[in-house]
């Protein structure tokens, strides 16, 4: 058995937050019954999902691998809102349904992956991946190495500890910061908390996977050795990007 938000995220419905809104929204149906309480599991061989009146089985989309260069301004959500009318899948138009992969801020740019591949996602977001992310940010003053150690030693963010960090300082007021983690606005919040609030924040890499010169609003499809690289495993221990002073 298996929770209906996650059997919806492996088959590359939508992500589990999203799923959760399907459920609670009543459009999905487990054995012709429409539920909306969350927590419900389902067997995956003999229970019949649907979704919008379409039953899982029936889905048969090729599988694809997004890269995008997400510009301020754009939330990383699949349905817009009034108060955020733009999403990431305003700037990528393919026929298949996508979602993205975990979250940048609004006032984020950088890489973000978009797929309709349910089982990568949870790989990739699940906190037990540990999966490395990294970015580069900027401040509106110069930062000292004091508040750079006290951010690679962990800081207090929403009552909890954050993991120790990679950090390299790369200008008198820019930074390179490698997070194995993704608490809701983390760097932000890590920031402000050793006094440097941030002024731009752009994601240049998740796990092996790199923005490169891939132009902000622009996207493309990752070829197989990246998507091979994603789905494998990364043992921080091993990291190739260890920032040493």
């Amino acid at each position: 058995m298996i929770r209906l938000n996650k059997y919806l995220a492996q088959k590359g419905i939508a992500s589990r937050r999203e799923a959760d809104r399907l459920i609670a929204a009543g459009k999905v149906k487990v054995n012709g019954r429409v539920v909306t309480e969350m927590g419900i599991k389902v067997d995956e061989e003999n229970d019949q999902v649907e979704v919008d009146e379409q039953a899982i089985h029936e889905r048969d989309e090729q599988l694809v691998y997004i890269a995008l260069n997400k510009p301020i301004g754009y939330v990383c959500a699949v349905k817009p809102t009034r108060q955020d009318p733009h999403t990431v899948l305003d700037l990528v138009k393919v026929n298949e349904r996508i979602f993205p992969v975990g979250r940048l801020d609004k006032d984020s740019t950088g890489l973000l992956i978009l797929t309709n591949d349910g089982r990568l996602t949870f790989e990739l977001t699940h906190p037990s991946a540990q999966s490395e992310k990294e970015y580069e940010v900027s401040f509106f003053e110069q930062i000292p190495m004091g508040s750079i150690r006290k951010l690679r030693q962990g800081v207090k963010v929403l009552g909890q500890k954050t993991l120790p960090t990679q950090v390299k300082k790369i200008a008198p007021a820019k930074i390179r910061i490698i997070l194995r983690e993704g608490k809701n606005r983390q760097i932000r919040r890590m920031c402000q908390k050793v006094g440097f609030p941030v002024k731009t924040l752009k994601r240049i890499r998740i796990k092996r996977l790199r923005l490169g010169d891939l132009r902000l609003g622009k996207w493309r499809y990752l070829n197989p050795n990246e998507v091979e690289g994603l789905k494998k495993s990364t043992d921080p221990r091993n990291s190739s990007h260890l920032y040493i002073d």
